[in-house]
């Protein structure tokens, strides 16, 4: 394959400036931690998050933040950064010829001549078995959690070949942490993880229309299907939509955690609250014409979802 459609010194288009794997990592590693993300850290975060939703809304529901939780939480960060870099190698392994058709990520290192498919898989599955080691420290209950969400992994690289709704299949498997981090403090999975998982799911139809707004000309082109080709102009009411549902679906979750009569509750609940208004002010600047814009939203989802986080840990300290 050619490399003429390299970026300079390798460097993916999308990726975020003087990010570390440009700059300090050995230059062997560069394109695996390419295909891993490494350098558009985001989508650990976004994969990271419900983990931490989970483990401290079962703390919440137990009565019991226990040292044991730390370990979880950072570990669901380990574990998070392994699958999220296993999953994009997929991605990337079954999206080569895509890819190398459209401006924003014919730049990868697989369509770039960077990486080749069988360096790829096994670059996947060193990730993959080394997540594995780690996701067994939380427990059989979890184990079998965790196991199962490789389904959507799998499929989600697919959705966007044979449905309108890609975004559901990501949601499904992004936000599978709220159930994983659940079970691995609680020891078994309960409704309120339930609901804050699909609040999660919404929130991901959310920011990933965002995302996918960036690349509607070349998914027209090439044949493939996203939520934001199918909303076309009405974008911003289908994201009102998801944004309701994704306050609501949190608030039920906490409602069915805490007293509604508790101050507890009222604390925890300003999580969700704030949640909402942050994505409320991306959709008042919301520009889908305008990539920047798009990517810059999408980016500072970090930031919409740690809101809940702070106010989980108060309310698990009280």
């Amino acid at each position: 394959m050619s490399h003429s459609t390299k970026s300079p010194e390798g460097q993916v288009e999308d990726a975020v400036k003087d990010n570390w794997v440009d700059s300090l990592a050995p230059i062997f590693a560069r394109p695996y931690l390419r295909l891993s993300r490494a350098d558009r850290p985001i989508g650990t975060w976004l994969l990271y998050i419900p983990c931490i939703w989970g483990i401290l809304l079962a703390a919440i529901y137990d009565e019991n933040l226990q040292i044991r939780d730390a370990w979880l939480i950072l570990a669901s960060g380990a574990g998070a950064w392994l699958m999220r870099g296993a999953g994009c190698t997929w991605n990337d392994i079954t999206d080569r010829d895509y890819d190398s058709k459209v401006a924003r990520t014919r730049s990868r290192p697989i369509p770039s001549g960077q990486v080749t498919v069988p360096q790829a898989a096994a670059w996947m599955g060193f990730q993959a078995i080394i997540a594995f080691a780690i996701l067994l420290s939380f427990g059989q209950q979890a184990v079998i959690m965790g196991i199962t969400s490789l389904g959507f992994i799998a499929v989600y690289p697919f959705a966007k070949r044979f449905t309108w709704w890609p975004q559901v299949f990501l949601g499904l498997a992004f936000n599978w942490g709220a159930l994983l981090g659940w079970v691995a403090h609680h020891g078994s999975l309960e409704w309120p993880a339930v609901v804050l998982y699909l609040s999660g799911v919404a929130w991901t139809l959310f920011y990933d229309t965002i995302y996918a707004y960036q690349d509607t000309k070349d998914d027209a082109l090439i044949g493939v299907k996203s939520t934001a080709l199918l909303f076309g102009e009405y974008g911003s009411r289908w994201l009102s939509l998801f944004l309701g549902l994704s306050v609501v679906l949190m608030a039920v979750a906490i409602a069915m955690v805490l007293p509604i009569s508790s101050s507890s509750f009222w604390i925890a609940i300003i999580g969700p609250a704030l949640f909402g208004c942050h994505m409320a002010r991306q959709l008042y600047i919301l520009d889908t014409n305008d990539s920047k814009i798009l990517l810059r939203l999408f980016r500072a989802m970090r930031n919409v979802g740690f809101w809940p986080v702070i106010f989980f840990i108060i309310v698990a300290l009280l």
